[in-house]
């Protein structure tokens, strides 16, 4: 069993990195890729750990993008450097991308605060560090009192048909396929359910484009796919020669709901031959 996708309190997860690892031994996953929002600093912590312990632990990022008009407002994208560390010059690009949350953050305080919310960003960052994300808006936004759980302070105040929201900068789903590219890396759709595109033949004639602009992999297997989301993206993945994916997308307690590993009450048990292949053909 692997899970190709997991984040750490270095981004949206609430586990440390070493934390992470311990629980990867613990649930017998052979292979873990953690990829965080926009920074390696979790893979690159828990590293050390994971060679000691003899957890293979895979190089992965998850990035935030904007996708053409009519399909979806943001998409993201995953990319796994499985055979060589990221570039120093994509590096110096996800510096950038989190500079332009950093703005977004102090916009998004401006706008809670307008509409009456007592919430000041030093009490933000103290849960999200470098990475300070909506998820921990939701946290204070839930501790003070302003929302009962995590989907009601999205539903209030941060997700885009909220009155408060506020957006932040994101790179077209092309510039980023290409940059992972360009910086040594496997460039995979993450989650493709959650585009939101209902009708099946646009979502293939989507992801036929993203193939198109180098796209390389599709992420079959995630916690929010039912059997049949599986099959059909599986079925896209052969038909347009894809690479497949996959992974609980775990955010500890976050999302108390999806276990590492195993996913959404154990939909996934995704087999180390998926990572074998990605590395045959990268």
């Amino acid at each position: 069993m692997i899970d190709l996708h997991s984040h750490t309190n270095e981004s949206d997860g609430t586990a440390s990195p070493l934390e992470l690892v311990e629980l990867a031994l613990e649930r017998g996953v052979e292979a873990l890729a953690i990829s965080d929002h926009d920074t390696f600093a979790g893979y690159d912590e828990a590293l050390p750990e994971a060679r000691t312990r003899g957890l293979d632990l895979v190089c992965g990022i998850e990035l935030s993008t904007r996708v053409p008009s009519g399909k979806s407002q943001s998409g993201h994208l995953l990319g796994y450097f499985l055979h060589q560390p990221a570039t120093a010059e994509f590096r110096a690009w996800l510096d950038e991308l989190i500079e332009g949350r950093r703005d977004r953050n102090r916009r998004l305080i401006a706008s809670l605060r307008d509409k009456g919310v007592d919430i000041e960003l030093p009490e933000v960052e103290r849960l999200g560090r470098t990475l300070t994300g909506r998820p921990h808006f939701a946290r204070v936004l839930i501790n003070k009192g302003y929302a009962a759980n995590f989907d009601e302070a999205f539903r209030r105040y941060l997700g885009e048909t909220a009155p408060t929201y506020v957006e932040r900068y994101a790179p077209y789903v092309a510039e980023a396929i290409e940059r992972v590219r360009n910086a040594g890396g496997l460039p995979v759709l993450a989650h493709p359910i959650r585009l939101g595109i209902r009708d099946p033949n646009a979502e293939e004639a989507f992801i036929r484009e993203l193939r198109d602009a180098g796209l390389r992999g599709i992420e079959v297997f995630h916690s929010d796919h039912r059997p049949a989301d599986m099959e059909r993206y599986g079925a896209i993945a052969r038909k347009y020669n894809l690479l497949v994916t996959g992974g609980s997308d775990f955010h500890g307690e976050n999302k108390p709901q999806i276990s590492l590993g195993t996913g959404m009450r154990g939909n996934l048990n995704i087999p180390l031959t998926v990572l074998n292949d990605l590395r045959a053909h990268s």
